[in-house]
């Protein structure tokens, strides 16, 4: 579905992509683990155009992802979840959610996209008419999430779902995540909870300082002792 062969990028003279080569197939949910400065949002960033490759291969379905325009890939099914969230703070829940909405296609199905955000998310239903910015930073994560699948993507990136959140609340996102898989969504996740997003996926991939050192199945890297010693602590 999507495949990156030997992608590089940078950052102006800062390269912060060396030949990154991955891919994922329709149905799973894959993560790109690694610490904080490894290039993850950066590799996202890429794939959504955000940031240009400066060369390599990226397609999605056949469809070479570098001659898209950035405001165009959302049409080839691609659906980004920001860092951050990035919500319109004083815009109502549903107004956000349909700032989602906006292709085409999208557009033709409004009703029945925003029947299935509230559905997932019964608490936004709840709350439709109350600003963004007032939610505490879980609901704002669901909104966020709702937001992206107002598209109907076929593939869903989700940039940090648990960065600035409770331990509690951690645990709720990934159980989202788990949700969102399970309805048939595939999903692409950039985390540094390792062991909370490696029990909601099926393979992942190492990135360290812009290079892929490792990849495998959750259960495989989750018993890697080089893995466990340097991002978990055990």
């Amino acid at each position: 579905m999507l495949q990156l062969h030997a992608v590089n990028a940078n950052y102006g003279s800062f390269q912060a992509l060396f030949d990154i080569s991955l891919s994922v197939e329709q149905g799973e949910a894959v993560a790109v683990i690694g610490p904080n400065g490894a290039g993850k949002t950066t590799l996202l960033r890429v794939i959504s155009g955000l940031v240009k490759a400066r060369d390599g291969t990226l397609t999605m379905e056949g469809s070479d992802l570098r001659t898209v325009p950035p405001h165009a890939i959302i049409e080839l099914g691609i659906a980004h979840v920001p860092e951050n969230r990035r919500l319109f703070p004083r815009m109502t829940i549903q107004d956000n959610l349909k700032i989602g909405a906006f292709t085409r296609s999208a557009r033709k199905q409004f009703k029945e996209r925003l029947a299935f955000v509230y559905g997932l998310f019964p608490i936004l239903a709840a709350r439709c008419t109350q600003f963004a910015g007032t939610l505490s930073g879980g609901e704002q994560q669901m909104c966020a999430i709702g937001r992206a699948l107002m598209s109907n993507p076929r593939m869903l990136l989700m940039d940090e779902p648990s960065a600035g959140l409770a331990p509690v609340i951690v645990q709720q996102v990934f159980e989202l995540v788990r949700q969102i898989r399970e309805k048939g969504f595939t999903v692409l996740i950039v985390e540094q909870n390792i062991q909370q997003v490696l029990k909601a996926v099926s393979r992942a991939y190492l990135l360290e300082v812009g290079r892929i050192k490792a990849s495998g199945s959750s259960a495989e890297l989750i018993d890697s002792e080089e893995i466990r010693r340097a991002y978990i602590g055990v």
